[in-house]
């Protein structure tokens, strides 16, 4: 077995002081570090939130649906990944959402122009584990696209954050109903 680690979004915009916070960011940063030192992956990856105009997406007054408050503008700080994220581990990053929203890091292409199915595809990668933020929004659309791509796929809930309580339940639901595994 092959198998990968999908790190989602661990970027500033979405941690604690950002400008779309999650509480627990920072930790779940910090826990996906650990993780990628200790468990012997065969390859990591992350995705990112990477809008340079991303038109409705952002919003003066958003429904937090469809529309957010402006976030992850490429080349910010609130874009770049968390100081507690150890990226040294990472091989290779997908940006998402440069010209409209995208929630799943599958939407995302890395600078060589790859997307991540292909890249995981070419690499033999036969299993994905999914961390990251936020477990109700782009980690539920980056496992669920994982596993429509054929990738059996686990989300590690313990290194995710969510939005809030009801989004997270009923993805985790989602999830759970599309076989993916949630530990």
């Amino acid at each position: 077995m092959v198998r990968a680690l999908i790190v989602v979004d661990v970027q500033n915009d979405f941690c604690e002081g950002g400008s779309l916070a999650v509480a627990g960011g920072a930790a779940v940063a910090a826990g996906v570090s650990v993780r990628i030192r200790t468990s012997g992956y065969d390859h990591v990856v992350a995705t990112r939130d990477h809008h340079v105009d991303p038109g409705a997406h952002f919003s003066d007054t958003p429904d937090f649906r469809e529309s957010w408050p402006p976030h992850c503008r490429a080349h910010t700080p609130g874009a770049s990944f968390h100081p507690d994220l150890d990226v040294a581990g990472i091989e290779a990053v997908f940006d998402k959402g440069v010209h409209a929203a995208a929630y799943s890091g599958f939407e995302g292409a890395e600078p060589g122009g790859a997307a991540l199915r292909d890249w995981l595809a070419e690499r033999g990668v036969t299993a994905v584990d999914v961390v990251g933020i936020a477990t109700d929004h782009c980690v539920r659309a980056t496992a669920l696209d994982s596993a429509a791509a054929g990738f059996p796929t686990t989300v590690l809930l313990d290194l995710c954050a969510g939005v809030a309580p009801g989004t997270t339940e009923a993805a985790i639901a989602e999830m759970r109903a599309a076989g993916i595994t949630v530990a």
